[in-house]
């Protein structure tokens, strides 16, 4: 959910129409929750997504419950750490990270996230770089100084990873 939403911030910044909707329901951190974010450079009609573009796995529970809305050609996002790339799927393009494994080795496991969105501005280019570090540390004020960094560097880990 806070991957979309500082994708969807820093979009909002560049000019672009853009909508988020999170669906959290019951599921909490490592659940399967889901988040349909569009960027375009028109108007959007509606938020929801019955084919995505896109997929952004963190998990296996994730991929298994939310691989058939990708569309063929589609880009697949996905955490190598807690997820096997899928065997059945040959039309689409996939971006394999170990994010959960990269961010122990930065020493804060809840910033895989933010290594796999690094890797997926890498590769999509939706948005521009230091936009989406300019959005990450605003987001950020008020907290404790340090959280920016670690995302700082989990994000530059992932786009030097995609």
């Amino acid at each position: 959910m806070v991957m979309a939403k500082v994708l969807a911030t820093a979009a909002m910044q560049e000019g672009k129409c853009v909508t988020w909707l999170p669906s959290y329901g019951a599921e909490v951190r490592g659940g399967a929750a889901r988040c349909m974010l569009i960027i375009s450079d028109k108007k959007i009609g509606s938020p929801h997504i019955s084919v995505a573009d896109t997929l952004v796995a963190m998990n296996e529970l994730s991929l298994n419950k939310y691989l058939s809305c990708l569309k063929p050609g589609g880009l697949l996002v996905l955490n190598t750490s807690l997820a096997q790339p899928p065997q059945n799927k040959t039309k689409i393009k996939l971006i394999k990270v170990p994010a959960t494994n990269l961010a122990i080795e930065l020493g804060n496991i809840r910033v895989a996230n933010t290594v796999l969105l690094g890797a997926y501005v890498a590769k999509q280019r939706s948005v521009g770089k230091q936009t989406m570090l300019a959005v990450m540390k605003d987001l950020s004020q008020g907290l404790s100084p340090e959280l920016f960094e670690i995302n700082k560097k989990a994000f530059e880990v992932g786009y030097k990873n995609k």
